[in-house]
């Protein structure tokens, strides 16, 4: 059975999806790009502020849901310059100090709202 996660710590969803959904202990969240929750608008600064934004939307997505980052088992991360891999993955790393997850990361052409990064997260219980 599938349930929906929302929570006003992280950003609401800006189309037709959720934050976040469970089926069968796995958790499902929805690619995070770097809005601040309150205001709805894109943090100010580079690759790095930007990166340390999305991963608390994820932090309050897992723990509306019960989950923590060692629960993590995949990542999928979008770039909008690959250049920025390091700086993105210096903040990330902080989050997985111990068995990280999978995670891919790719160049791509554009992201919502013309930001640097954005992160998909797959978690199970």
């Amino acid at each position: 059975m599938k349930k929906i996660i929302s929570t006003d710590k992280a950003p609401k969803a800006i189309g037709p999806y959720s934050q976040a959904t469970e089926a069968n202990g796995t958790l499902y969240i929805s690619g995070q790009v770097p809005l601040i929750a309150e205001t709805g608008k894109v943090i100010e600064g580079g690759i790095t502020e930007q990166t340390e934004q999305v991963m608390k939307n994820i932090s309050a997505i897992l723990e509306e849901a019960g989950y923590t980052f060692q629960d993590v088992v995949k990542s999928t991360v979008l770039l909008s310059d690959i250049g920025n891999f390091a700086a993105m993955n210096a903040v990330y790393g902080k989050y997985y100090t111990e068995n990280p997850p999978a995670r891919a990361a790719y160049e791509v052409a554009n992201l919502p709202l013309g930001v640097m990064v954005e992160i998909e997260t797959i978690a199970v219980k």
